[in-house]
C-alpha cells in the first residue's frame, strides 16, 4: 500500500516555527544585540572598503528551466510550458514571464552552472549559505556561520548609525534557524537584525528604532537611579562586563536617536512613483528597503522573497507559499507565472536603481535560492511540478563593478548537470568577499577553539572581472 503523498513544506513552516517558542527567535533588539556582544574583536579586514551586498533569497529553490536556463529543444517532459524570449543582449534569452529582465539583461550576469550535493531544504540552505558541507543533511541549524554573519563579524567595529547586517522576511519567519541564517560559533551578536512584516502595509514599522515618548527626558534620571542601586562595584569588576554593558546601552540609545537609522527604514520617504516602480507587494518593497539600507551604510542585507501576495489578496489555487514547486504543493507553471510578475518587477527595479544611482561599484546584488528544480517534470493528481535539484541551478549577479550582460557556464541539453564551467556556492562567496575586501583566509575560532577559515575553498569567478 502506498503511503499518502505529503506536501513538502520547504524551509520550516510558519506554524512549526511559532511552536518553537520565543527562545528560538534569533532576531535581537538593538540593546540585546549590543549587550551580548563579546569584548573580543575580530580584525576588520576591510576597513577602507565601504562596499555592500544585497542578497535576495528565494527559499524553496527557484525553477531554473522556467527562468534563466530555458531548454526549448529538450523533450516535452523536460522543457515545460514556457518559451524563451530575447533580451537586450544578443545571445541571452530568459523565460517569457521575465519581460523586464529582458529589458535590463545588460545590467546583470547569469550564472548557469553552480551545483552542490544537498537536496534537502535544510542541507541545501546550510551548504549554500555557509560554504561548507553540513554535519547533518537535514535541519536548519548551522554548524558554521552564514556568510552574512561573517561579514557582520568582520565589520563589527563599524558604526554607520544602523546595523551592519539586516534581514527582512514575513512575520513568523524571523528566526535564524528558519533559513539557516545562524552565526554558529560567531555568537548571537553576529546574527542579523530581523525586520519581519510586509513593508507594503501602511502600519509596517521596525521595532527598537523609535524613542518611547518621554524617554529622552527620563534617560538621565534612569541612569542615575541604576547607578545608585548597583550591587556590583564597577571598580572591582575584573571582567569589564559592567563597563561593556554601559557602552552597549549607550550605543543602543544612540541608534534609537539616530535620524539616519529611522530614515533608512522609512519607505514613506520614497516618492510614490519609485515605490510603484518596485511594485506594491512584499517583493518590491523589500527590494526597495534593501537599497535604502545599503545607501545608508549597511554592509549586508538579506531580503527573503517567499509569498508575494499583496495585502488583502489571496493566494490563487495551485500556487504555493514559497518557491518549492513540487506537484504536491502546486501546479508549477501556474505558480511560476503568478510569482514571476512580482519577482520580475522587484528585481529589475533594484538592479536599475543600483546603476542609475551610481551604486554599481559599491553594491553587489545576488539573487538565488538553495538549489534548482528537477529538469524532468513530475506529476501528482495530474498536476505538474519539479522536485529538488542541487545538481544544477541558475542565479544572477549585478553591480559590484562586475562585467554584466553575459552568461557564465552552461548545463547539458536537458538542464541536468553543468556542461562547462562547473562552479560551487563557494566560488560565488569568494567573489563576494573580493568585492567586500575581506580576506577569505581569515579565521575565527570554533566552539572548540580551532581556527576556522571563513571559506574553506572557492575561487573568484574570473569571468565577472574579465
Amino acid at each position: 500500500m502506498k503511503s499518502p503523498v505529503k506536501s513538502c513544506s520547504g524551509p520550516v513552516s510558519r506554524r512549526d516555527f511559532l511552536g518553537m517558542g520565543a527562545c528560538a527567535l534569533g532576531g535581537l533588539s538593538f540593546a540585546d544585540m549590543l549587550r551580548l556582544q563579546s569584548t573580543a574583536r575580530a580584525a576588520d579586514t576591510s576597513s577602507d572598503n565601504d562596499h555592500a551586498v544585497i542578497l535576495l533569497w528565494l527559499p524553496g529553490g527557484a525553477p531554473h528551466m522556467e527562468m534563466y536556463d530555458m531548454k526549448p529543444d529538450a523533450p516535452a517532459e523536460f522543457r515545460g510550458d514556457f518559451q524563451p524570449i530575447r533580451t537586450n543582449v544578443p545571445g541571452i534569452d530568459v523565460g517569457e514571464y521575465l519581460p523586464m529582465h529582458a529589458k535590463h539583461a545588460d545590467k546583470f550576469a547569469i550564472i548557469r552552472s553552480i551545483a552542490h550535493n544537498f537536496s534537502d531544504h535544510g542541507g541545501g540552505h546550510k551548504r549554500f549559505l555557509t560554504g561548507r558541507d553540513p554535519f547533518q543533511p537535514t535541519g536548519f541549524v548551522n554548524d558554521h556561520p552564514m556568510v552574512g554573519s561573517i561579514v557582520a563579524k568582520c565589520r563589527e567595529h563599524r558604526s554607520a548609525g544602523l546595523p551592519n547586517y539586516v534581514a527582512g522576511m514575513d512575520n513568523g519567519r524571523q528566526g535564524v534557524d528558519v533559513f539557516s541564517f545562524g552565526a554558529a560559533y560567531l555568537g548571537q551578536t553576529s546574527t542579523p537584525f530581523m525586520v519581519p512584516g510586509n513593508p507594503e502595509e501602511p502600519k509596517f514599522g521596525v521595532k527598537n528604532l523609535s524613542m518611547p515618548i518621554g524617554f529622552e527626558a527620563k534617560l538621565e534620571d534612569r541612569r542615575a537611579l541604576r547607578r545608585s542601586f548597583d550591587t556590583v562595584r564597577r571598580d572591582i569588576d575584573a571582567t569589564g562586563a559592567m563597563q561593556a554593558m554601559d557602552a552597549f546601552e549607550q550605543k543602543a540609545v544612540d541608534l534609537m536617536m539616530s535620524d539616519r537609522a529611522r530614515d533608512a527604514f522609512d519607505l514613506s520617504k520614497e516618492p510614490l512613483q519609485v515605490r510603484e516602480r518596485y511594485g506594491w507587494h512584499r517583493y518590491g518593497q523589500r527590494a526597495l528597503l534593501a537599497r535604502r539600507l545599503v545607501e545608508s551604510g549597511c554592509s549586508f542585507v538579506t531580503m527573503v522573497l517567499e509569498n508575494p501576495t499583496p495585502p488583502g489578496g489571496t493566494m490563487p489555487t495551485d500556487v504555493t507559499y514559497n518557491w518549492d514547486s513540487h506537484a504536491v504543493n502546486c501546479h508549477i507553471f501556474t505558480d511560476t507565472k503568478f510569482r514571476l510578475q512580482y519577482y520580475d518587477r522587484a528585481v529589475t527595479a533594484l538592479i536599475e536603481d543600483v546603476y542609475a544611482r551610481g551604486l554599481d561599484k559599491k553594491v553587489m546584488v545576488i539573487v538565488t535560492g538553495e538549489f534548482g528544480r528537477t529538469p524532468r517534470i513530475t506529476y501528482s493528481n495530474g498536476r505538474p511540478g519539479r522536485d529538488h535539484w542541487p545538481q544544477a541551478m541558475s542565479l544572477i549577479v549585478a553591480g559590484g563593478g562586475i562585467k554584466t550582460g553575459q552568461i557564465i557556464g552552461s548545463t547539458t541539453s536537458k538542464g541536468e548537470q553543468p556542461k562547462d564551467r562547473r562552479l560551487s556556492p563557494n566560488d560565488l562567496w569568494a567573489t563576494m568577499y573580493k568585492h567586500l575586501g575581506i580576506d577569505p583566509e581569515l579565521c575565527f575560532p570554533d566552539h572548540s577553539g580551532r581556527p576556522m577559515p571563513i571559506l574553506p575553498h572557492g575561487e573568484v569567478i574570473k569571468e565577472l572581472y574579465g
